[in-house]
């Protein structure tokens, strides 16, 4: 290092930082600098920093490894599930079958016999007091009522199936 300094280096600075280093320069300077050991040592550093700036921006940006690895875990884990929740979906949807049969075969052979339950069944509107719900409801309608809150209900409980079904695939 040197006390004292040149005094054609702020002029070599200046076309250093603008970039016009030695093309835009007079050949006088460039001359100067080639004999001048502080202005020439300018130069070195200033290319060599030059250089080292243009190839850190071509080296590829690499993200951190944290996010990366939670990303790959969190992948893998839902891959896993959907793996594992189709052949579940399809055993619900077995078991609910065979049990909505089952059912609906019980209630068809109990129907042949007389237990009395189904009539139990035909007054439980009436039981429930369902005429102060409908006070103006014709009296035929009375005996179907049964016949109308599980259709009612099972629309329902099908439309929301189509819904998720629907939103699933989407």
């Amino acid at each position: 290092m040197t006390l004292f300094g040149c005094a054609r280096e702020k002029e070599v600075a200046e076309l250093l930082k603008l970039g016009q280093w030695p093309q835009a320069c007079p050949a006088e300077l460039r001359a100067h600098a080639g004999a001048c050991r502080v202005c020439g040592e300018l130069v070195l550093v200033s290319g060599a920093f030059q250089k080292a700036r243009v190839q850190a921006g071509t080296v590829a940006r690499l993200e951190a490894p944290g996010p990366l690895w939670w990303r790959a875990q969190l992948r893998r884990r839902n891959a896993a599930l959907e793996r594992i929740r189709k052949p579940v979906l399809g055993a619900e949807i077995f078991a609910l079958t065979i049990t909505l049969l089952v059912a609906a075969g019980f209630l068809a052979s109990q129907a042949d016999k007389d237990h009395g339950w189904l009539s139990w069944f035909e007054e439980l509107p009436k039981a429930l007091h369902f005429e102060a719900l409908w006070p103006s409801m014709p009296t035929s309608f009375d005996s179907n009522l049964w016949l109308v809150v599980p259709v009612l209900a099972l629309l329902a409980l099908l439309s929301g199936v189509v819904v998720y079904f629907a939103s699933e695939k989407q």
